[in-house]
């Protein structure tokens, strides 16, 4: 079980690790083929907006990664579950005012490694 916690962690680091590159480095490119209800007139100037959100996922992603270095299970297990546990809540935030598929693609994997660390 523990592989796959590791598994899930590295996929949802992963995962806002491509959120930071798209928020601060691809907005205006890949933004509108992305969110496509979004009037492509308002990507240019919600350039600066995205790249904090961008920088706050980084921040996820460095929390997320920290916890592979940490020897200390309980310890490792408290800061998995407090940055998965922001995945989550950001995830269910977006999918409840931005588009529903956010839940499926960012909290649900975070939910579940929170739901494996948990149960071990």
């Amino acid at each position: 079980m523990d592989i796959l916690i590791s598994i899930l962690i590295g996929l949802v680091a992963l995962l806002h690790l491509y959120f930071l590159y798209f928020e601060m480095f691809a907005w205006t490119t890949k933004g509108p083929k992305i969110f496509r209800n979004f009037p492509k007139d308002l990507f240019e100037p919600t350039k600066a907006m995205a790249a904090n959100q961008g920088l706050y996922n980084g921040f996820l992603v460095a929390g997320l990664l920290w916890t592979f270095f940490i020897s200390n299970v309980l310890w490792k297990d408290n800061i998995a579950l407090f940055f998965l546990g922001c995945v989550v809540v950001a995830g269910v935030y977006g999918a409840a005012t931005v588009e529903k598929k956010i839940f499926f693609i960012q909290a649900l994997p975070a939910l579940i490694a929170i739901l494996l660390i948990l149960l071990r």
